[in-house]
């Protein structure tokens, strides 16, 4: 048992090295490990993924904590042993049913067992010292609070009140729930619900969201049936709401410019009932392969995958299109929750870059809207240059379209991850 649970560390040791040191993604690199060892019990397996998680979800807290109590500080510490540091104190604060004895000890012994023995006695006596005084801790703002870039918080607060800050700084540190959408090309939401609960999986409806379900002790997706079977498609309900907004109708064509992994492409080809055609593209041959593997598994008939650049002009496409569904890249602050170390990622002047990448795509892809056709500009971040600037920086460039809806979906007050969507129609000759 104590050999298993060395190794346990030892992997959350190895992954969040991938992440902080290697600059994996956090959500590769975790999903990585647990499907090599998909053989662990659950029990192991959650442990691996809430301290590795937690970890990083919490690492200006965890770094300001540490700096209080190191003489070395955190960004002059080999990699190991601050990712030795962090993880346990991660557990000092946030785990309660591990003893913090325990939590030490083995920080020591993991430690002493990459070659720090004379380090053993400083990662003892910083993790006990802490531990000693956590109740006292104070934190000095919203940065350390909700591990949050300072700079991130400061853009915020050019828009929204502290108490929004807080909601959305919150829901980032919450575990953030699996929510999926039903197919119904395949099958109803109750059959859905039969299966699930076959599968011994516990379910909930979402109001207002009637093909949706929040999904609950799934250790391993991939495991389903009914996902293999493509039953489902998981799905942000943020995401969900993109393609009930433009509200296609029987047989319409719709070019979806940046679709991978294809849910927004899969939704629209449901809610055509079969009919008319969804074409969905992506950049790369590896992103339109998960296109593809998602509309087979799906079994989604009028759904296609096609490599395009959305920046280059496809001229046979011109005013085709009923539906044009520009999900555009962005810098994800929407979706932190998920995707935690993309907010040590993303920097300021990549904001910038970013804006003006959407309205190349935007300046390109509104030529295949047809004349009272829709365009629909969507993001999953929060920031007003990459939202509604461009949103009114286009409608102003562009008079033959009309904005007619725009949302910015803000997590911790709308159900969902941060998003942005706005609605263009293009006018009837």
């Amino acid at each position: 048992m104590a050999n298993q649970r060395v190794n346990i560390r030892e992997l959350i040791l190895e992954t969040l090295l991938l992440i902080t040191r290697d600059k994996e993604y956090s959500h590769l690199a975790l999903k990585s490990v647990l499907d090599k060892y998909r053989f662990l019990d659950k029990k192991d397996r959650s442990f691996i993924a809430r301290v590795v998680n937690g970890t990083i979800e919490r690492k200006i807290e965890i770094d300001y904590v540490l700096d209080q109590f190191s003489k070395v500080k955190v960004k002059k510490m080999k990699p190991v042993i601050r990712v030795i540091l962090e993880s346990a104190v991660f557990q000092l604060f946030y785990m309660d049913h591990v003893p913090d004895s325990a939590i030490c000890n083995e920080a020591v012994r993991l430690a002493d067992k990459r070659g720090f023995h004379n380090l053993k006695g400083y990662v003892n006596g910083v993790l006990r010292n802490i531990s000693r005084n956590k109740d006292d801790i104070k934190y000095k703002d919203l940065s350390v609070t909700y591990s949050l870039p300072q700079w991130l918080i400061s853009l915020w607060e050019e828009n929204y009140d502290q108490k929004t800050i807080e909601k959305m700084g919150a829901y980032f540190l919450q575990r953030s729930p699996l929510s999926i959408r039903v197919n119904t090309v395949k099958l109803t939401k109750e059959e859905l619900m039969e299966k699930l609960t076959k599968e011994g999986v516990s379910y909930e409806e979402v109001a207002d969201f009637p093909e949706a379900l929040i999904i609950k002790g799934v250790d391993y997706l991939e495991k389903l049936e009914s996902f293999k079977a493509g039953d489902f498609q998981v799905q942000d309900l943020s995401s969900m709401t993109v393609a009930k907004l433009a509200n296609p109708k029987i047989d319409d064509y719709c070019i979806d410019v940046c679709a991978a992994p294809g849910g927004k492409s899969t939704h629209l080809g449901e809610l055509l009932k079969e009919s008319g055609k969804v074409e969905a593209r992506d950049v790369s041959e590896y992103k339109v392969s998960l296109l593809e593997e998602n509309i087979k598994r799906g079994g989604y008939p009028n759904v296609t995958a096609r490599v395009w650049d959305a920046r280059m002009l496809d001229e046979q496409q011109k005013e085709q299109a009923d539906i044009v569904l520009a999900d555009l890249p962005c810098s994800g602050l929407g979706v932190i929750g998920r995707k935690a170390d993309l907010k040590y990622r993303v920097e300021p002047a990549d904001l910038k870059s970013l804006a003006a990448l959407q309205r190349e795509i935007l300046t390109v892809v509104k030529e295949y809207v047809k004349p009272g056709g829709t365009l629909v500009y969507s993001t999953c971040t929060i920031n007003r240059s990459e939202n509604e600037e461009n949103a009114s920086w286009f409608e102003k460039e562009n008079p033959e379209f009309t904005k007619t809806y725009e949302k910015q979906r803000l997590p911790g007050i709308d159900l969902g991850d941060g998003f942005y969507i706005a609605i263009f129609k293009r006018n009837k000759i």
